[in-house]
């Protein structure tokens, strides 16, 4: 069998934030790399861990955006080299104060990029591994067993779910 090339996929971005106008630049940057956003979750006080505290300041909140332009999967590592990028562009005093996580979202799960090899993560290219972190099942999206605490207590999966149904219409109208 040769192989055919992917489905694209729904390109997503989960930031966390400490610094509201860092945040507007980063959107502006991460829109003029991946085109127009087209989903913007809620604003959540990211608290499920202090691993982020001491760099970024405080409060820090989470919130999700999708991008309308599909992509393959395979430009998921470019992409999170790209992003650490602008991570580092926006970094005061070699700190950061936006962390940027960008992932995709096909039919059956969310995948997040990640530059730390955990035993379940993908090898992808450039130091980049995917993590599978969610899997739809039955309208539901469950978590993996390594997944992050805050994904795993089901804290964005009404978010995930309307973002799969913007790429189930995106999907259809390409078919």
């Amino acid at each position: 069998m040769k192989p055919s090339e992917p489905v694209p996929v729904k390109l997503f971005c989960g930031v966390l934030y400490s610094d509201e106008e860092l945040l507007k630049r980063a959107l502006d940057l991460m829109q003029e790399k991946y085109g127009e956003i087209d989903f913007t979750g809620k604003t959540q006080k990211f608290d499920s861990t202090g691993y982020y505290n001491a760099e970024m300041g405080g409060p820090i909140f989470r919130i999700f955006y999708a991008f309308a332009l599909l992509v393959s999967p395979g430009r998921l590592a470019k992409i999170k080299i790209e992003c650490n990028e602008i991570e580092d562009l926006l970094a005061i005093q070699q700190q950061r104060k936006i962390n940027l996580d960008p992932g995709y979202m096909d039919y059956d799960k969310v995948v997040l990029a990640s530059a730390k090899y955990k035993g379940h993560k993908i090898y992808l290219d450039y130091g980049i591994y995917a993590d599978p972190t969610l899997h739809y099942v039955k309208g539901h999206y469950l978590p993996g067993e390594y997944c992050f605490p805050d994904f795993k207590n089901g804290r964005y999966e009404q978010e995930f779910l309307e973002i799969r149904a913007l790429y189930k219409r995106q999907i259809r109208a390409i078919e």
